[in-house]
């Protein structure tokens, strides 16, 4: 039986329906918000596993190209494998449901979220994280939801709720805020310098219009919900786990604060495998051993918050507000166009700039129109980095940090028309302890600076982490951290990445493991951040604060000029003809658009100058009284025809070739030799007479012949 509800937003009917779509998944619905519609399902293995320490979720958001009435590009028309947009937005997906899953209920969960219809105008990626959730909700799968998603933007100092497009081109602040009835659990989103005051109210605007989408999937469950199956309690306990608790705990107390990294990972590990000695017997059942591990963590879980609240001291012996020490050092890499390596602590980013030309721009060719990007920011998190072994490659968590840093440094990149290059960034972490992401942001902006990028300011970016007592409710104590950990990030209840400039916020992330936080926390959080971020500049600026005043020599050239829209003809020329030959002649490319920007792009500053001088004299009208280079196109009896521009050639007559009387013109000059002149008038005909400058006198006369040897041969050329 096929069950709907509704919702009207802006004037336009959000539609949650089920039963009639996907009905052999264990929920489907089908979503529907003007043009646009998604179906999402959710799908569960048969089989149950006790004891699993993770919850087997994998979200999979797909665009069809059909949803925009278009063909995939390229030889294959078939959709393959996922965009870095269908990633971000699995992510989206994904990270505000996954700490809803119980890990006890042991089955592998896919949830397929699938833009079947998009009116190019409302993005998709709300609705498809709304109907996800609705069909878990709805669903036989336990789930401690719903959750529901929304996009906040602001125009000048209006509050949108889920934007167009349009509004979102034009807005100084995007914002994706995800949450349940009790609170936000993740934020994600760009701005240009706003203030916290901003950020704040379109939080609270996003929890009341979060509050109502879920009270919408709650309906739909009244109608439509199925009974939820039961979870894979764990049919055993840990054997001697008080006796085990009460020896490692004391050392564990001990060992949780070395210093570094890997000493503590090792001193920990040392605990563990001593206690794993004494009972060795028991852990060689699979069961025990998972139990065993799990009371470890648990200690360490303990032993982290017990001593941040009670002590104000972290397992590193910093403070609640401290920022590890952090070096910055720029041109270590001489052959590339920009580099600097950012350490902060036990994390360091190598960020390496390369300048390029239009040609290099990233082409986007996905349902919401085709697009190009000057600015590319890519991520790489290879496994040395935490000493480990493993597979290089790209994965939804290095294409996740790359976004997050590319949004916080975006909205400092100077325009094309201020700076003609493409611009690409690569992060590559060398160490990670801490947010690496944040890093690349510190490590990009001082490797743009070094390659001479104009940034509009410096940006940094800093993670703060959260410590609560309970659930993190009204009167719980909780205390705030800066630059947080690893061990923060993972035994924390909170993970906000923020990055901007002195004067404002251009780049945020939050992940909240508990049900919400309240908004007293979330000031202090961004208070906290914003002195850290300061902290973090204050450093960066002394090392570099101002693009250099030079790009690199090894950096294409570019020159851009602005030429007379009519003139655009005259410079391509017959199916491309003139440009290409241009291009040929001084090695360089040269790209033109419609509204008569021309943009040079040469190996070296000669080829790029000499290039714009010959389209400077393409798209020039030809000035009376000016000295051009020319080349002797055709030679006559009474003269030379010398073209000075391409495609406009004048005469120099054979009294003008030289002071003293010629018998021949090939006496001076010969065919295809490239010559100096002097336009010396255009006449009613739009004739162009030349002069050699050799045949100039001093004074910039020229001998006179008589006036009717002149007619004469002037009526022979007639």
């Amino acid at each position: 039986m096929v069950q709907r509800v509704t919702y009207t937003i802006a004037g336009e009917e959000l539609i949650l329906e089920t039963g009639r779509i996907a009905k052999q998944s264990n929920g489907a619905v089908f979503a529907q918000y003007a043009g646009s519609a998604v179906i999402a399902t959710v799908c569960a293995s048969a089989d149950a596993v006790e004891g699993l320490d993770y919850v087997p979720l994998t979200v999979d958001y797909n665009e069809k190209y059909y949803a925009a009435g278009k063909i995939p590009g390229g030889f294959i028309k078939r959709e393959s494998r996922p965009k870095d947009k269908e990633i971000l937005v699995s992510r989206l997906i994904d990270r505000p449901m996954r700490p809803l899953f119980d890990k006890r209920f042991g089955r592998e969960i896919q949830v397929v979220p699938t833009t079947l219809s998009t009116d190019q105008i409302n993005p998709p990626d709300i609705l498809s994280i709304i109907a996800s959730s609705a069909a878990v909700h709805i669903s036989d799968i336990p789930f401690n939801g719903p959750i529901a998603g929304v996009r906040i933007c602001a125009l000048g100092d209006e509050l949108i709720v889920n934007p167009t497009y349009e509004q979102i081109e034009k807005s100084r602040l995007e914002i994706v805020v995800a949450g349940t009835r009790d609170g936000i659990t993740m934020v994600e989103g760009g701005a240009s310098e706003v203030g916290e005051d901003l950020m704040i109210a379109a939080l609270e605007k996003a929890q009341s219009v979060i509050v109502e989408f879920c009270g919408l999937q709650e309906k739909l469950r009244e109608l439509a919900g199925k009974a939820k199956l039961p979870l894979a309690e764990l049919s055993y306990t840990l054997e001697n786990g008080e006796a085990i608790r009460t020896a490692a705990y004391p050392r564990l107390e001990t060992a949780c604060f070395v210093k570094g990294k890997l000493e503590r990972r090792e001193a920990i590990h040392a605990v563990k495998e001593d206690l794993a000695a004494q009972y060795a017997e028991q852990l060689t059942c699979e069961n025990q051993k998972k139990l065993f591990d799990a009371l470890f963590e648990d200690m360490e879980y303990e032993i982290l918050r017990s001593s941040i609240l009670n002590k104000g001291l972290r397992v590193d012996g910093r403070g609640t507000e401290d920022i590890r020490n952090i070096t910055c050092e720029i041109g270590i890499l001489k052959r590339t166009h920009g580099s600097a390596l950012f350490t902060r602590g036990e994390t360091q980013a190598l960020a390496v700039t390369t300048l390029g030309t239009v040609f290099d721009e990233q082409i986007f060719d996905d349902i919401d129109g085709d697009k190009r990007e000057h600015f590319i920011l890519h991520y790489n998190f290879p496994p040395y980095s935490v000493g480990e072994v493993g597979r290089l490659g790209t994965g939804r968590r290095e294409i996740g940090h790359g976004n997050l840093a590319r949004r916080s440094l975006e909205a400092m990149i100077p325009s094309k028309e201020e700076f003609p290059y493409t611009i690409r960034v690569v992060s590559e972490i060398m160490e990670s302890n801490g947010s690496s992401s944040m890093a690349t942001v510190c490590g990009g902006t001082l490797s743009m600076l070094h390659a001479g990028v104009p940034m509009k300011k410096p940006v940094a970016g800093i993670a703060m982490g959260l410590i609560t007592e309970g659930k993190g409710g009204p009167g719980d104590r909780f205390a705030v951290l800066s630059d947080i950990l690893g061990e923060e990030d993972h035994l924390g209840d909170m993970d906000f990445k923020v990055a901007g400039t002195e004067d404002g916020i251009t780049g945020f992330q939050m992940d909240i493991k508990i049900a919400g936080v309240s908004p007293e926390v979330m000031r202090q959080a961004l208070d906290q951040a914003k002195r850290g971020r300061l902290h973090i500049l204050s450093i960066m600026n002394q090392t570099i604060s101002k693009p250099v005043g030079n790009i690199s020599e090894f950096a294409p050239k570019i020159l851009t000029i602005r030429i007379d829209v009519d003139k655009i003809g005259a410079l391509i020329g017959p199916g491309g003809k003139n440009v290409k030959a241009l291009c040929e002649q001084y090695g360089v490319s040269i790209n033109t658009e419609n509204d008569g920007v021309v943009t040079i792009y040469g190996k070296n500053a000669k080829d790029a100058e000499e290039a714009k001088t010959a389209v400077m004299g393409i798209v020039s009208d030809p000035e009376t009284g000016r000295i051009y280079n020319g080349v002797v196109r055709r030679i006559m009896d009474f003269g030379a025809f010398v073209e000075i521009l391409p495609g406009k050639e004048g005469l120099v007559h054979i009294s003008k070739l030289s002071r003293q009387r010629i018998a021949l013109v090939t006496d001076v000059v010969k065919e295809g030799q490239e010559i100096p002149v002097k336009l010396l008038e255009i006449d009613k005909m739009g004739r162009l007479n030349l002069s050699y400058i050799d045949a100039i006198d001093p004074a910039g006369e020229t001998e006179e012949r008589p006036r009717r040897e002149e007619r004469r041969d002037d009526r022979r050329r007639r």
